[in-house]
């Protein structure tokens, strides 16, 4: 049988036709035998109250329409087997037949429709049984692989209640640690950082119970007095929406990395320094012409006064202007020792406020001697009002000369004009753009970028490190160091470094 509820056809489950309709004419002729029955015994003859359980046994197995046909026969063999009633008495009977018939059909589609929805509703609680069985596997699931993240993490993962004691920690956490698990849940942070770090990440910690997610990372001693290097991310933990009740403490030792980038920086700084004393060795002979000038000057200035002063009528004047000229020379003499010992010097990096024009004259003062040996002319285009940059001034210092001195070298066979340009200029966001360039024979073809490769050179006697080592510099500023064809000969080096300013905005 099928009912309308709730705008669909529901099936139940029910008879076939023909025993639906078979179920009729079978109650219906029962109640009949049961009625002559009792006419046999002399007994009354109640084939109504019969005849309306039979309809009534039709309605509810067979349906509406099995039902009515079940009241039709009743009141068929109601009037064939007992026609010597009145006919007011048959109108009764066919009356209460025909209520009885519409009762039953009422209560047979409320019992469809309560079946429909009661079968509904089973399939609704099906789902949601399902859905919930799923839901509580997949939880399950998810637990286990959290757990199993937790438990396996090579990160060190700890849980922080808001009274700063460690709730539970992981076995990567007990390692870095170094002390058992039983012992560090429950501990106070401050007894196992100690109470000077404590106070350190207090404020992290704070801000962290604030909702905020933080990140740091900084060197952490442990009970036994090893020093390890750890970035720690702090997370808010909300077990239900609201308050943070606890902070996910994730630390991962970076201590084997630090150690091996400073030894790689250290490294990088004893081969700068190498590659500067290598290329002012090379630079000797020219130096030594360079220094002996102002110095050859000097005596010369000296001894001139000096004559001045011995006369018999000294002439104050003109000894006062050749000692002043014998104390300009012995600056410049000066300088240039300066700037040749800071080449020398052999220490960490100290970045501070570096004016780059003046660098390059510094490299010009240097080099000199050198492109004069060689008949080539310095021209120097500087920008002025130029911002400073922050930088190791002898890094920088080393990068001009090694390119400056590979100009030079470029050049010293050229037929034609010799020409050594060095310009500086603001560039975009206030970086700082110095070029070298050249009238040498230019690149090598196709290899612009390969020169600055480690060992690659086109020097007969060039150890290949020059340029690679400036491009290290120049990258560890910020800056950017390229080569380039130049116009209408020879190679152009372009670097930028960011200024002051642009790193204060």
């Amino acid at each position: 049988m099928t009912s309308r509820v709730t705008g669909k056809w529901i099936a139940r489950p029910a008879l076939s036709a023909a025993l639906r309709y078979g179920l009729a004419f079978a109650a219906v002729a029962a109640a009949l035998g049961l009625a002559r029955t009792f006419l046999y015994f002399h007994l009354p003859q109640p084939f109504a109250a019969f005849a309306l359980s039979a309809i009534a046994i039709t309605f509810w197995y067979g349906g509406t329409k099995p039902g009515i046909v079940a009241t039709v026969l009743a009141s068929i063999i109601r009037y064939s087997h007992w026609s010597e009633a009145s006919a007011m008495s048959r109108a009764l009977y066919d009356l209460v037949f025909v209520i009885f018939a519409i009762l039953m059909t009422t209560l047979t589609r409320a019992r469809d429709e309560l079946e429909i929805r009661v079968a509904e509703r089973t399939a609704e609680l099906t789902r949601a049984n399902e859905d919930l069985r799923l839901q509580i596997a997949e939880r399950k699931q998810a637990e286990y692989l959290i757990g199993q993240v937790f438990e396996t993490s090579p990160d060190g993962i700890a849980i922080l209640g808001r009274d700063y004691r460690l709730q539970r920690v992981n076995p990567a956490y007990e390692r870095d640690w170094e002390i058992p698990s039983e012992r560090m849940v429950g501990m106070h942070v401050a007894d196992l950082l100690g109470l000077e770090m404590f106070e350190k990440v207090k404020a992290n910690l704070e801000r962290c119970f604030a909702g905020e997610d933080l990140s740091y990372a900084d060197w952490f001693t442990n009970p036994l007095g090893r020093r390890r290097y750890r970035a720690i991310t702090y997370s808010p933990l909300r077990p239900v929406a609201g308050r943070v009740e606890a902070v996910l403490l994730i630390a991962r030792d970076f201590t084997e990395h630090m150690l091996a980038s400073e030894a790689l920086r250290q490294t990088q700084s004893d081969l700068a320094r190498v590659n500067r004393v290598s290329t002012v060795g090379e630079l000797t002979a020219s130096l030594a012409h360079e220094v002996n000038q102002p110095i050859t000057a000097a005596i010369t200035d000296a001894n001139t006064c000096l004559r001045w002063l011995t006369r018999a009528d000294p002439d104050l004047a003109e000894a006062r202007e050749a000692a002043l000229r014998a104390v300009k020379d012995a600056n410049r003499a000066a300088e240039i020792i300066t700037h040749v010992r800071q080449l020398f010097k052999k220490g960490s990096p100290q970045r501070e406020s570096v004016d780059v024009n003046e660098v390059i004259q510094g490299m010009i003062v240097l080099l000199r001697s050198e492109a004069t040996r060689h008949s080539i002319s310095f021209r120097a285009q500087l920008a002025p009002d130029l911002p400073h940059v922050v930088g190791d001034r002898v890094q920088l210092q080393q990068v001009l000369m090694n390119l400056m001195v590979n100009g030079i070298d470029a050049m010293r066979d050229v037929d034609g004009t010799r020409e050594l340009v060095v310009r500086s200029e603001r560039g975009e966001n206030e970086q700082v753009v110095v070029s070298v360039s050249d009238t040498g024979p230019g690149l090598p073809p196709q290899q612009a970028e390969q020169i600055f490769d480690a060992f690659f050179t086109t020097k007969p006697h060039g150890t290949g490190m020059g340029l690679r080592i400036s491009r290290t510099i120049v990258e560890s500023h910020g800056g950017r160091l390229w080569a380039a064809e130049n116009s209408p000969r020879g190679a152009s080096f372009h670097l930028t470094l960011p200024s002051r300013v642009g790193t204060q905005e």
